[in-house]
């Protein structure tokens, strides 16, 4: 018999947290119901009680998720305790993850508590938490770098009032792996009542060490949850990869001795969702899902893949779901096979409104687009106009030239609010001419941090071209994602995307690392 390792996904909530990485109710759901199908153990849906935007994803999250479990992040309190209980009131299975910091620079410099305080403090958020969800999760923040005896105290302490699962966090990725899965081994011998608890890793990767670190606190620590994230995604250097851990605990199943319940084939329609989501491009060289994954460039290498695969593949591409970008629609497909295909990829429009203005989008690309890809029905399904939601600044027709020698001039007629505003300006290049007439009538004073090309669909120049804006104003940082096979076009919608972003004022409580 080998042990089950949970999976815990946390895209939704500290994936979330990287900068410009924020997402919609509706963007959330999409990937949900995306990690639903991959078959992850639980999902945190987000941190309830920071936003008001936040409590609705995750009461919709929780209501729409059947198979897997939904948790919510909270504070050591009363109150976000029960906010997150409401949001998660609609699900079949429900977890509140609750947590406070335990390091000594933790505890004096942000808490401004006493050790007997914050032991108290977990004590009772933990017993109050167990009267109003069944399944509870304790995260002692900044755990990694704790004094291992006080950790152990507030450990037994949690156990003790019903906490299910211990997770202690590497939160700022300070951690090496044979010192993490030992401190992590220690840690459960020190606590009388640890069989009581499934133990958890959650590791950043500040260091570049955090899937490292988070297998050996399974393998040395004795944990059987690993929480992550989808490429990686999350604040300063990210966090452990799902993808990475996943496919090393099953490609190397001979040494960790473990089971995991996730559909691998779903990892590549997962990875590339929420880099389109989140306008954060996978790259290349990434383990797993970066594009160069299973490419094989060196003539020596390919001689020997061609002979036998297993000369320098130790994982099939079609495993992880790389074999799934098929060509699947084309201009003479009809609504019906169109609305087939959303169902298909996970995709839930909220009207028929919204199918009917998805699907003159669709017939629009086909007109220009011989092959339509999933990633391309998902890059236009995101788009900004087909969502109910009206924004503020949307994009209605855009005309450039550039010559060589000429100076690049565009022309750009774009809605702001129900006013239509036409502008035009030179620049640089095609694109640069283009946002800045748009900046001629917003004048917002954004600072651009970033722009990106990537091809939606690989290396044809007929793919669509999706573009990463990234905008800093007043201390918040946005991306904006737009695509279009005119990459102008694509540039144009990313930037109004972004200033959307900057529209929307929504504070959120700061949640923990």
């Amino acid at each position: 018999m080998t042990d089950k390792l949970i999976i815990f996904d946390t895209t939704l909530r500290d994936g979330e947290q990287s900068p410009g990485a924020s997402m919609t109710r509706d963007e959330k759901l999409r990937i949900a119901r995306q990690l639903e199908r991959m078959k992850v153990d639980v999902i945190e849906a987000g941190f309830a009680a920071s936003s008001n935007g936040d409590f609705e994803a995750v009461k919709a999250i929780a209501a729409a998720i059947k198979d897997s479990t939904v948790c919510s992040l909270a504070r050591a309190n009363d109150r976000d305790i029960s906010r997150a209980a409401e949001a998660l009131a609609g699900a079949r299975r429900a977890r509140i993850h609750t947590f406070i910091a335990t390091s000594e620079l933790h505890m004096e410099k942000k808490l401004r508590m006493t050790r007997e305080q914050v032991l108290d403090q977990a004590t009772l958020a933990v017993r109050f938490a167990r009267n109003l969800c069944g399944d509870i999760e304790f995260s002692p923040e900044d755990g990694y770098r704790s004094d291992i005896d006080f950790l152990a105290r507030v450990c037994e302490a949690v156990i003790r009032e019903g906490a299910g699962t211990i997770n202690i966090p590497d939160t700022v990725g300070y951690g090496i792996p044979e010192l993490y899965g030992d401190f992590i081994r220690r840690l459960r011998e020190k606590v009388p009542n640890s069989d009581q608890a499934i133990w958890s890793v959650h590791c950043h990767n500040d260091l570049g060490m955090a899937v490292a670190n988070s297998l050996a606190g399974v393998k040395i620590g004795g944990a059987r949850q690993i929480e992550c994230t989808i490429n990686g995604l999350g604040e300063r250097a990210g966090n452990c990869s799902l993808e990475e851990v996943v496919m090393a605990v099953k490609t190397r199943r001979d040494y960790f001795g473990l089971d995991v319940g996730i559909e691998t084939s779903q990892i590549v329609p997962a990875s590339k969702l929420v880099s389109q989501t989140t306008g954060f491009v996978v790259q290349p060289n990434k383990a797993v899902v970066g594009a160069n994954a299973f490419a094989h460039a060196s003539g020596i290498h390919q001689d020997g893949v061609l002979k036998a695969r297993d000369t320098y593949e130790i994982m099939r591409a079609e495993d992880v779901g790389w074999a799934a970008n098929k060509i699947v629609l084309g201009k003479l497909s009809g609504r019906n096979a169109f609305k087939q295909r959303l169902q298909e990829l996970g995709i839930e429009l909220e009207s028929e409104a919204e199918v009917n203005a998805a699907f003159v989008r669709f017939k629009d690309l086909a007109d220009r687009k011989n092959e339509i890809f999933d990633e391309d029905i998902i890059a236009l399904v995101m788009d900004e106009s087909v969502t109910a939601e009206q924004e503020h600044f949307r994009l209605l027709s855009l005309s450039q030239r550039s010559e060589t020698g000429e100076r690049p001039h565009a022309a750009i007629v774009f809605a702001m609010g129900a006013q239509e505003h036409r502008a035009e300006s030179d620049g640089n290049g095609p694109v640069d001419a283009t946002l800045q007439a748009i900046e001629s009538v917003v004048q917002s004073g954004a600072e651009m941090l970033l722009y990106s090309v990537n091809a939606i669909t690989g290396g044809s120049t007929e793919s669509q071209g999706e573009v990463t804006v990234r905008l800093q104003h007043a201390g918040r940082v946005v991306n904006g994602v737009g695509a279009d096979p005119d990459i102008v076009v694509a540039s144009a919608k990313a930037y109004l995307s972004a200033l959307n972003k900057l529209l929307s004022k929504a504070e959120r409580v700061a949640a923990q690392g």
